[in-house]
């Protein structure tokens, strides 16, 4: 059965940028568990998923990170942590992984799917989009982490996406200075604090109106 939209509109307006988190709340199994399979499920360019998702369990790992995030409290109140990893390239192994996935889930012969391949060779391996790989990894990961955030928000799991803090620091950190992937964002979860005051500003969003165009 379908979500009602009204309960769609109240789970996005429920939502904010959590600033501060129980830290005695943690999130349930189950719940977390829901939660993985959303980043497992994001849609991404091709199909490609040019990310992982590292989830920082070791309160010592994010009391160290904790610095390197404009020392902000969520890093390591929050009941869960979650690293938004990017590819660094896009090779020619990339895209047969996912042609050999492809394969199997759908019972489709590799070579069914060589034009595919092709397609995505001659755009990400060998087109002019190759040197840009970084950027549109970013994209992609950016597209994981907006499905995480509504999924969360649809459980009433609160969130908060942090771009303040030092990538760099991070991959020195996490051991991901010579991995084919980089930090690109992080994200807190968890259940809001009763003393967050921002839990209880309105949201400051522009009119529909101004938007979106309909042509």
């Amino acid at each position: 059965m379908p979500l009602a939209p009204t309960a769609l509109h109240s789970a996005l307006q429920w939502r904010y940028a959590t600033k501060a988190f129980d830290a005695h709340r943690p999130i349930p199994a189950e719940v977390w568990a829901a939660l993985e399979q959303s980043l497992v499920l994001s849609p991404s360019s091709y199909g490609l998923q040019p990310w992982k998702f590292l989830v920082i369990d070791d309160p010592a790992l994010r009391a160290e990170l904790r610095p390197h995030s404009w020392n902000q409290s969520q890093i390591t109140d929050a009941s869960h942590l979650v690293v938004f990893l990017a590819r660094r390239t896009i090779t020619g192994s990339d895209l047969d992984r996912l042609i050999s996935a492809t394969s199997t889930a759908r019972g489709v012969a590799p070579e069914q799917l060589a034009g595919y391949r092709e397609l995505m060779d001659g755009d990400l391996v060998r087109g002019p989009r190759s040197s840009q790989i970084a950027t549109w990894a970013s994209n992609q990961v950016y597209i994981a982490l907006g499905t995480f955030m509504a999924a969360a928000a649809l459980l009433e799991v609160d969130t908060c996406p942090i771009e303040g803090f030092s990538p760099a620091d991070y991959d020195r950190i996490l051991g991901l200075e010579s991995s084919p992937y980089r930090s690109a964002v992080v994200c807190a979860a968890g259940y809001r604090s009763a003393d967050d005051k921002y839990a209880s500003l309105a949201k400051v969003r522009y009119p529909a109106s101004e938007l979106i165009e309909h042509r």
